[in-house]
Order: C-alpha cells, then structure tokens, then sequence
C-alpha cells in the first residue's frame, strides 16, 4: 500500500514544508486537485454530495497544479506528484500536454496526470470549451497527448483535435501514467485503457466494490500491466485495515494524516506532527 498526502483546499503557504516532510517520511506522492476559479453562483450541484453543496469554503485555494508540481518537484528527491483530478477537456490539449511534459522533466519523471471530465457545466462556458462533448474530447486529447509526448515529430488528425507536421519539446524521457477519475462505466471504461483509476471518499467495503468492479471491466477489455487503485478510506486507521484494502486492490491511499490526531482544522505543525505519527504507524509498517 502507498499512501499520498492530499493538498486539497490547503494553504499554499504551506504546501512547501508538507512536501519535504512527505518526502523525508516515505510517503509515495502529493495528490494534487484542479479548479480555475470557484464561481459563486452555480446551476451544476456538485456531484459528491447528497445535497449537491460543495466540500470547501470560498477562501479555498486552488494553485495551479502543474506551476505547483514545478516548484515542490524542486525541493524534494523522490516523492511523486499526480493530480486528483484534472480536466483537460477545459484546456487546449496543446498547453496541457506542454505543461505535464515540463513538469515530468523537470521532476525526472515523478509525475503522472490523474484526469476527469469534469463536472462544473459554468467553469467550461467561463473557458470557452464545450461541456456536452468533454467526454470524446478528453479521449481524443489523451491521445494527441501521448504523441506530444514522444520524441521526434508528430502529426495528428481527430474529430475535435488535428496537428500539422510539429515537435514539442523537452518530452518526458518515459512515458506519463495517465488515472482516470470517476464512477460511471464509461469512466471505468476510459481507466481500463489507462494506467488507473483515482476515487473519491468512500468507506472500505464500497471501495472495495468499485475495485472489484474495475477489475473486472480491465478483464472484460483484456487490460493487463500494472494499475492503480486510488482512494480515500474514511474508515481506516490501523495497518491491518489499509492491509485488507490492499487485498482487495486497493493501490493508493489519499490521506490527511493530521486529521486522525488533531482534525482537519489543524495548524501547520499539528499537520507535519501528524505526518510523522502516521508515517510510523502506519507507513513504515506497511512497507516492509
């Protein structure tokens, strides 16, 4: 079991010293999350809760994660950085295929690029993207993505995406583990083609189930190799909890350490005292 500290809705004035106790600790990698901008008024509900509210306030921060990755990929040695999630289909496939591509040379390749649709209808119309086609858009722009990624020249013709003859460089000299978030089939789908699968909070037994089901659809499209299960468990604390997650597939676990010791609303150092706490007893033995 790995285990990576989310950076959800957390200060970025702190998000340097997290990253090098991460790093010094033995966690495995930051999860990092994506919004442009948090509008104030919304039609969408937010598909994560039962009443379609939001989990985080308006003072919430939302770095950019790839300008984030750049600076923490630079003060640390091995931790790795992935997003949970981000939504391409928001972006020119162009720029975020530049923008990962940088971020994995410069971090020697300790990124990969954790992806959803996206589910905020008014943050596309802000951005000038279409919100009804971002599911074939996603698909198509991972793939111009991966040949933006290869060495040498490139050319691609698409239904919503074409590029003439042309290179981008610097290219990450291995290839960008793509994660695929989200709880539809056609979301399992898209993950089986990919290199895993990011999820949200979820109780063990659930998370269990939704491995299962993954497993099952990576079986029906004949998917093999390795592949990550990332989850967030709300119900697990003890190594021999996150030990039965881990047998029943779970990968990854996305945690806030400081919130089993001292609760959400913790200060900076009751967060890195908690990470420690956490790392001793649960990260290192569930390493060995």
């Amino acid at each position: 079991m790995r285990f990576a500290i989310s950076t959800a809705f957390l200060p970025v004035s702190e998000l340097a010293a997290i990253a090098r106790a991460a790093d010094d600790l033995g966690y495995d990698a930051l999860a990092v999350p994506d919004h442009v901008v948090d509008l104030e008024m919304l039609r969408t509900p937010y598909p994560y809760t039962a009443d379609g509210s939001r989990r985080w306030g308006f003072d919430a921060e939302w770095p950019d994660p790839w300008v984030l990755v750049g600076a923490l990929a630079a003060m640390t040695e091995r931790l790795r950085f992935f997003t949970s999630v981000y939504v391409p289909a928001m972006r020119s496939p162009f720029q975020v295929a530049k923008s990962v591509g940088t971020a994995a040379v410069l971090s020697g390749n300790r990124v990969a690029l954790g992806v959803g649709i996206g589910w905020c209808e008014e943050e596309f119309e802000l951005l000038e993207q279409g919100f009804r086609t971002r599911g074939r858009r996603t698909d198509e722009g991972l793939a111009l993505m991966k040949r933006l990624w290869e060495p040498g020249w490139t050319e691609f013709e698409g239904e919503h995406y074409s590029a003439p003859r042309l290179v981008m460089e610097p290219t990450p000299t291995a290839p960008v583990p793509i994660y695929v978030g989200g709880l539809s089939e056609v979301a399992f789908r898209r993950a089986a083609r990919h290199d895993g699968w990011v999820g949200d909070m979820f109780r063990t037994d659930e998370a269990l189930r939704w491995a299962a089901r993954l497993r099952e659809v990576r079986d029906e499209a004949g998917a093999t190799g390795d592949f990550r299960v990332v989850v967030a468990l709300t119900d697990a604390l003890l190594p021999e909890q996150f030990a039965r997650a881990e047998e029943g597939g779970i990968t990854d676990c996305m945690t806030m350490p400081w919130a089993y010791y001292t609760g959400l609303e913790a200060t900076l150092e009751q967060k890195l005292d908690g990470m420690a706490r956490f790392a001793e007893d649960v990260v290192r033995p569930m390493a060995r």
